[in-house]
């Protein structure tokens, strides 16, 4: 579970942050966070797209947030035990009864 959650936020801070720096042509001497890079990548991929290259970025960002929606599901898909120990446990304290068992029996469940 660590490689994959590494393997998803890799590319995508990667791509972040050369979009960032690029947009604000802070390019510390490189030239592919330059302005004139950003631009020249995005006619690229509008010419490719057929669509204006104006219009990937808020595509490509929607694109990151489905994606980390998806990710973030599969996370709690394979937490779903721990998080409702947790959630439970929250319940029995704000009411006063006696907790559920803790997250070390239910990781051991079947």
């Amino acid at each position: 579970m660590k490689w994959f959650l590494i393997l998803w936020a890799g590319p995508v801070l990667l791509l972040t942050s050369w979009y960032g720096l690029s947009y604000y042509d802070m390019s510390f001497g490189f030239f592919m966070l330059t302005r004139h890079t950003h631009d020249l990548v995005f006619q690229i991929y509008g010419k490719i797209l057929g669509i204006p290259p104006e219009t990937i970025p808020p595509l490509v960002a929607r694109a990151i947030a489905f994606d980390s929606l998806v990710v973030f599901a599969i996370v709690a898909f394979r937490k779903r035990r721990q998080i409702a120990a947790w959630w439970h446990r929250r319940q029995a304290s704000r009411s006063g009864a006696a907790a559920l068992p803790s997250d070390e029996s239910l990781s051991n469940a079947p």
